[in-house]
């Protein structure tokens, strides 16, 4: 199996372990500026992910910590990781910079936990919804950023039948289900697409009935990503109109994932959830 490296993954590996290690040296980020030559603000920024870190930047701090030999070679290894291009970043006109950060985060994400009340969730989506969709904002993308816009969600469904795909759940509203995004066809397609896809032991689809009445994630759509590595932290994704917030603090994490609990608890099973997806395209035939 191809371990995958996501740049955005390494980028904030990064920053966090350089975060532990100064504090565990107990020097300020003032302290560490004066020892390495730069600003404080730098420090700040790499430390936050709001830049990336130059590996001779890295190579110097991890001598300020005290880091040496294999451990030093490792890291400063992860760093360069960090410095590299992912797949996704020839997109970058199809989507704004802060949906990047999720793209990169998704590519390596082992888990998978996203709350859709309105839409298909986009790795989910079959061509057509996607320009349904698309067209459907406010402001519509011209025809070449459309197209590239269907190009990259297609790309990111790739994933979900590779050979380490992560394990997703995903809890729909019936909303979802029932709108007919695109019209009739479209729509039949894509309900019968989920249900082939339901069919996949990493892919368990929950639908949230309407019968469910009032429940804790009315405020909209949210993800939480896993990663692999036990040095990646938990990532929780909520997105608005207009841009979106990534929370990594635990006790917020800690928050949404159990969220996501009273979430499945309340949706239908994942059988339940494929009989009423089957039965929703039938009334659409």
């Amino acid at each position: 199996m191809t371990t995958r490296k996501s740049p955005t993954v390494r980028k904030r590996r990064v920053a966090a372990e350089l975060r532990r290690l100064r504090k565990e040296a107990g020097l300020t980020r003032e302290q560490v500026a004066d020892q390495i030559g730069c600003a404080p603000v730098t420090i700040t920024r790499i430390e936050t992910g709001q830049s990336g870190a130059r590996v001779g930047e890295v190579s110097l701090m991890l001598e300020v910590y005290g880091v040496t030999g294999e451990e030093r070679e490792a890291f400063l290894q992860v760093a360069k990781d960090a410095r590299k291009r992912g797949w996704w970043h020839q997109y970058s006109s199809a989507m704004p910079k802060w949906f990047e950060v999720y793209v990169g985060l998704e590519e390596e994400a082992a888990e998978i936990l996203d709350y859709s009340p309105e839409t298909i969730p986009g790795p989910l989506q079959i061509e057509d919804y996607i320009r349904a969709v698309s067209l459907a904002n406010l402001q519509p993308p011209p025809e070449g950023e459309l197209e590239r816009r269907v190009a990259l969600r297609l790309r990111r469904k790739e994933r979900l039948t590779s050979n380490d795909a992560p394990r997703l759940w995903a809890v729909l509203n019936e909303g979802a289900i029932r709108r007919q995004v695109g019209g009739e066809e479209t729509m039949r397609a894509q309900l019968n697409h989920l249900v082939e896809l339901s069919q996949m032991s990493h892919i368990n689809l929950l639908v949230l009935p309407f019968s469910a009445g009032a429940h804790p994630a009315m405020h909209g759509p949210c993800t939480v990503l896993r990663f692999p590595h036990p040095a990646d932290s938990d990532v929780v994704y909520v997105q608005y109109r207009r841009g979106s917030v990534y929370l990594e603090d635990p006790t917020d994490v800690e928050h949404y994932i159990g969220l996501f609990d009273q979430l499945r608890a309340r949706a239908l099973g994942p059988g339940e959830s494929r009989a009423l997806i089957v039965r929703v395209a039938d009334e659409m035939s």
